[in-house]
């Protein structure tokens, strides 16, 4: 009797276990069909915004040509060319009112350059546009300026809205110039999308709804619109007598659409199109929510009754388990959980071994990759100074008896090439081996100024500007005197080869912190490249053609700065130039003077 009061209290706590497992179970399955259905209707708001796209796109070419068709007849040309001939006047409005009644195209107009209507296909009509002037509006400008434009905006004549497409018109002959434009009616669109039940609305680049299937979204822009837009879209008027400044988002702070009388929907919104337009399609959640709240019930259900069958045949099985195969089956978990262990174990020991043999390779791989680099780099650097000797000491040889004061000039050449060579095996050296000399105060602005006499001559050379900003304080750093001139010289001539002869600009400045002293050397040359900038402090890495440099001075520059306690810091973008700052520590005046006495 014990023992069985102790076992209610297990029983209950797994029965609670089994039912919160079916009820996730259950919510599982309820988001999953909510997830279907919502895929299902955003599956039919691409269909549709694809359909929409297309059919407002073929509404907007066909009269896409028809101002600059226009603008090509005879009779639109005279009008421009004398707007004060009657007669010219009333040719163009009856060729304007016949154009536009056989195209089915709306209005269609002739504004003259200072953007005064002189002819119209309405000019019979109570709303005529002739006599009116559209100078203010974006599609006239535009047009006036580059030869086209194109805006939806509602009518300051007629309060109609429309899409205006304007073409320029020019007459060199007659040294007239003039804009035709078209008024597109493209509210048939937004009856058609009404009628099929759509929510469709369309969006210009200032995300206001201009086109829309739904009345309460028209004229409402879909975020809050800042001021400089406001005031831009009233001085263009390209929404008059609408009250945009005071229409309520319809997206406020990205939340959910809401959709009157239905509940909240889901939008999607399509790439932008013609003049920054875009497609905006909504359908209300509700099936969605429907399809997942049926299915977690009916999960719901299906879990409980399974629940309780599982129970009931567990209850059988385990009695029988306990009575006849109790032994054999604690056995059998052992040997299968050993197995498992072994496997686990050679598992282990695979991926360990191939991840060593993997480091191999990689290491391997590397030195590899360095040694080819060090090698080209120097049979590059070797064989040309080699080509140049043996081509300087042969001319020489014959200059002795026939031009001997041309040999000099030539062995001089072969002395140069022989330094060259020098150069680079010194440099190898300096990159292969970590000396450190002994540090000493330096005067940051002295060797700023070494440098730049160095530099100086290879800068009038090239055409280049050398600016030398001075700082406010004399500081010092730890440093050597020669290796951090050597530093700025390289990153100096590094500058001045960057830049376009005749038109660079390098600049040396320094500026001080209370912990640092940053030398900037700057140029406006054209930059690095992303894919070349983490690898320019690479060794044996260069970007200089017809193997100029090995590849080994920002290298021994970022270990030179290193020795000195300080740190590189390169910073370019293309087009905008390079800037390399030399970080280093400050040295306090204090230690200046202990280690000065």
């Amino acid at each position: 009797m014990p023992r069985r009061a102790s076992l209610l209290p297990r029983l209950r706590s797994v029965w609670r276990l089994r039912l919160v497992l079916v009820t996730l179970g259950a919510l599982l399955c309820g988001a999953l069909a909510w997830q279907l259905v919502l895929a299902e209707l955003r599956q039919g708001l691409e269909q549709g915004l694809l359909v929409s796209h297309r059919a407002l796109q073929t509404e907007i070419d066909r009269f896409r040509a028809l101002p600059r068709v226009a603008g090509e007849d005879a009779r639109i040309r005279a009008a421009l060319a004398t707007p004060d001939d009657a007669a010219a006047i009333d040719a163009a409005n009856r060729y304007l009112q016949k154009i536009a009644s056989q195209t089915g195209s709306g209005q269609l107009y002739l504004l003259s350059e200072a953007g005064l209507t002189l002819a119209s296909s309405n000019w019979a009509a109570p709303g005529s546009f002739v006599g009116h002037d559209y100078s203010f509006r974006p599609y006239f400008t535009e047009a006036r300026d580059t030869g086209t434009g194109a805006v939806y905006a509602v009518g300051v004549t007629t309060g109609e809205p429309g899409y205006f497409i304007a073409t320029r018109i020019d007459d060199p002959d007659r040294d007239v110039q003039g804009v035709v434009v078209v008024k597109i009616d493209l509210r048939p669109l937004e009856r058609a999308w009404a009628e099929t039940g759509q929510h469709i609305a369309v969006t210009d680049r200032d995300e206001v709804v201009f086109l829309s299937s739904v009345d309460g979204w028209r004229y409402r822009p879909l975020t809050a619109l800042p001021a400089p837009t406001l005031a831009r879209l009233a001085d263009s008027r390209l929404y008059a007598r609408t009250d945009l400044p005071g229409a309520t988002p319809l997206l406020p702070k990205g939340s959910e659409l809401s959709l009157d009388g239905k509940g909240r929907a889901t939008t999607l919104r399509g790439t932008p199109f013609e003049n920054g337009w875009r497609l905006l399609a909504a359908t209300p959640v509700w099936p969605a929510r429907a399809a997942g709240l049926a299915t977690a019930a009916l999960a719901l259900l299906a879990g409980l009754l399974g629940l309780g069958l599982a129970d009931m045949r567990r209850h059988r099985r385990r009695l029988i388990a306990l009575r006849l195969r109790q032994t054999e089956v604690m056995e059998r978990k052992v040997r299968q959980r050993t197995a498992e262990l072994a496997r686990e174990i050679e598992a282990r020991r695979q991926v360990e071994a191939d991840l060593r043999a993997m480091q191999a390779t990689l290491v391997q791989s590397e030195k590899m990759a360095a040694l080819g680099r060090m090698s080209a780099a120097i049979v590059h650097e070797v064989s040309q100074p080699l080509a140049a000797m043996e081509a300087t000491l042969t001319a020489a040889e014959f200059g002795l008896s026939r031009a001997p004061e041309q040999t000099a000039a030539r062995l001089q050449s072969a002395r140069g090439l022989i330094r060259r060579m020098q150069r680079m095996t010194k440099h190898l050296k300096n990159f292969s081996r970590r000396e450190v000399a002994p540090l000493s105060p330096v005067e940051v602005t002295d060797v700023a100024r070494s440098a730049l006499a160095l530099a100086q001559p290879r800068a009038d050379a090239a055409g280049v500007a050398l600016r030398f900003a001075l700082p406010d304080s004399a500081p010092r750093v730890e440093a050597g005197h020669a290796r951090l001139e050597q530093v700025l010289v390289n990153l100096l001539h590094n500058a001045i080869e960057a830049v376009v002869p005749g038109e660079g600009e390098v600049t040396l400045s320094i500026q001080c912190t209370a912990q640092e002293v940053t030398l900037r050397v700057g140029d406006n040359g054209p930059g690095i490249a992303p894919d070349v900038l983490p690898r320019i402090a690479e060794p044996f890495f260069s970007t200089k053609v017809g193997g100029e440099g090995l590849g080994l001075g920002l290298a021994i520059c970022f270990e030179v700065v290193q020795q000195f306690g300080g740190r590189l810091d390169i910073r370019s973008a293309p087009g905008a130039g390079t800037e390399v700052a030399v970080i280093l520590p400050l040295l306090a005046r204090d230690n200046t003077q202990e280690a000065a006495e």
